[in-house]
């Protein structure tokens, strides 16, 4: 989907999750070092305060820099990290964001809780045609979610949210497109289920396994003219290791909205998949079908580089999708790993699609 204020948010705590991925001792990915840790290392009183800043870049609101800070403890030795966060978030575009999170992870990660409140200014260029027309959007984010642990790599869960977005022409627009002038202000609530399958050997750089995530979700609007819809996605990764140094990771994406669904709430590529390539309010519909491979090699304990490609279509039906075109991209990138105790990498990727257009992604972390 677009640059949605929830999404900003989301960029805003890259940075809390990406210091959380440095000191997080997880059950699934440290098994050997939980074997050792003190009955004194969980409770809250234990815990420890994680502070980083974590330059990014994306096409939709440029380079800039999100600032995080969080307290990371644990409720028992056989549960994940539990985390309190705060977040803001800076774009060379004037995009902005700030907002706290609750991450709890009771024992056995049977059950989790999480939850953001936050508020974005967020810009952006909507596509339409050949014209580039800049939008802003304001908003406040309220979100709930809270899962249960069927088994070790089975969940489900349930999330809630409460939106508040006002969308305007920013500096330099002059006609709104058609697409956005139903969604111009909205207050918004949603309520959606969540079913994971997660076999992954490790979260930060998986080397085998796989991981499927289904979500549904129905919105309403809850001032205004009466308005009810209803979105969902699935995301399925697979990882293949051919050596110590090599992983083949694919994934594989779709997403249906109905027809009066906000726009910014509508399948994309490049925000619905994670693909990399085009701008996200480019490829903009209520279907969506993408396919992504990329090979990653390690070339020591530090450095690594991943050459990656993808196709992705969109469309008002999932029978028309072959008559709206394909969309491909391509490119490599580097990594640095920039922790000796867990698989996080600094991330610097370039693509080049099927409209001779390039793009540049800095990010914490892999793609997926």
């Amino acid at each position: 989907m677009p640059l949605t204020p929830a999404v900003a948010l989301v960029m805003a705590m890259t940075c809390v999750s990406a210091a959380f991925a440095d000191s997080e001792i997880s059950a699934k990915r440290l098994k050997d070092l939980e074997r050792v840790q003190q009955e004194t290392d969980y409770g809250f009183r234990n815990g420890s305060f994680i502070v980083a800043p974590i330059p990014f870049s994306n096409p939709a609101i440029g380079s800039g820099l999100a600032l995080g800070a969080g307290y990371l403890f644990k409720t028992d030795p056989s549960a994940d990290t539990s985390v309190i966060g705060i977040g803001a978030m800076q774009s060379s575009n004037g995009s902005q964001a700030h907002g706290l999170m609750l991450n709890l992870a009771l024992p056995e990660n049977r059950w989790t809780f999480d939850t953001t409140l936050a508020k974005a200014d967020v810009r952006y260029d909507f596509i339409t045609g050949t014209q580039n027309i800049p939008l802003r959007q304001e908003g406040n984010l309220a979100q709930f979610g809270l899962s249960y642990g069927l088994t070790h790599d089975v969940s489900l869960g349930g999330t809630m949210r409460y939106l508040d977005t006002t969308i305007g022409l920013d500096v330099g627009g002059s006609l709104l497109p058609p697409e956005v002038l139903p969604d111009l202000g909205l207050e918004l609530f949603s309520l959606g289920a969540v079913l994971e399958w997660d076999t992954r050997d490790n979260s930060d750089y998986p080397t085998k396994g796989f991981r499927l995530s289904v979500d549904a979700n129905h919105g309403q609007t809850l001032s205004g003219p009466s308005r009810n819809y209803a979105y969902g996605k699935a995301l399925f990764d697979t990882y293949h290791s051919f050596s110590d140094s090599s992983v083949f990771a694919t994934r594989f994406s779709t997403c249906a909205a109905d027809s009066n669904t906000p726009f910014f709430e509508q399948c994309s590529i490049g925000f619905t998949d994670g693909f990399r390539g085009f701008s996200p309010t480019q490829f903009l519909d209520t279907r969506l079908i993408s396919a992504q491979v990329e090979l990653r090699q390690r070339l020591g304990k530090r450095l690594g580089v991943v050459a990656f490609g993808g196709m992705g279509w969109t469309s008002d039906s999932f029978g028309s999708l072959d008559e709206a075109g394909t969309q491909a991209a391509v490119g490599f990138g580097l990594r640095y790993r920039v922790s000796q105790k867990f698989p996080v990498d600094f991330s610097i990727d370039v693509s080049h699609n099927d409209l001779d257009e390039d793009f540049l992604y800095i990010f914490v972390g892999q793609n997926f």
